[in-house]
């Protein structure tokens, strides 16, 4: 039985990553965590959480146990690079190049356990939703251009805009309004 992880668009560089990755190719489980979690390089903590991902979906999905698996295979492949430039002088400008990095990991049994699938996940059917929302929580659904009829007044629509909330209508006539509204003194 092989178990898949892969981590993708990892930003390090994949010559970095490769020298980490060698370290735990062809190891048990244990070994290979307790080898990259003393690794001195940075790259040594996304490679840990992946093989970790693997360890846990062969535990959960497929019912493996840790002491029977071995890192079978771990490839790292480059991925997108991210072009930047930096100012340099007489206004010149010089590219950086950020790679990227695409990380899989095949963890493999030591003793055959038999053939074994994965859990099958029972999906439901789908909830559907009845009718128009909106109106089902007591919000009226009012076209701009309409009149508005609430708690026996009458708002009629002038061009402005009509604001309509739980409650009531009311017609904004514009930041104007406001102005020569106010109070002076």
């Amino acid at each position: 039985m092989e178990v898949k992880a892969q981590l993708r668009y990892l930003r390090m560089s994949p010559r970095k990553v490769r020298l980490v990755a060698g370290l735990v190719r062809g190891k048990k489980i244990q070994p290979a965590l307790d080898q990259l979690k003393f690794a001195g390089k940075a790259a040594a903590k996304p490679v840990s959480k992946l093989v970790s991902a693997a360890l846990a979906n062969a535990i959960n999905n497929f019912g493996l146990t840790a002491d029977n698996l071995l890192v079978k295979e771990i490839s790292v492949d480059q991925g997108p690079t991210l072009k930047r430039w930096m100012p340099r002088a007489h206004g010149r400008a010089t590219p950086i190049m950020k790679k990227t990095s695409h990380i899989n990991v095949i963890l493999s049994e030591i003793k055959d356990s038999g053939i074994k699938e994965g859990k099958k996940v029972k999906i439901e059917a789908p909830v559907k939703l009845s009718g128009k929302p909106m109106e089902d929580e007591g919000i009226k659904i009012v076209n701009k251009d309409a009149e508005v009829e609430d708690s026996g007044s009458e708002v009629k629509n002038e061009g402005k805009g009509v604001n309509v909330a739980k409650g009531g209508g009311t017609v904004s006539k514009g930041f104007t309004h406001k102005v020569f509204r106010r109070k002076s003194g």
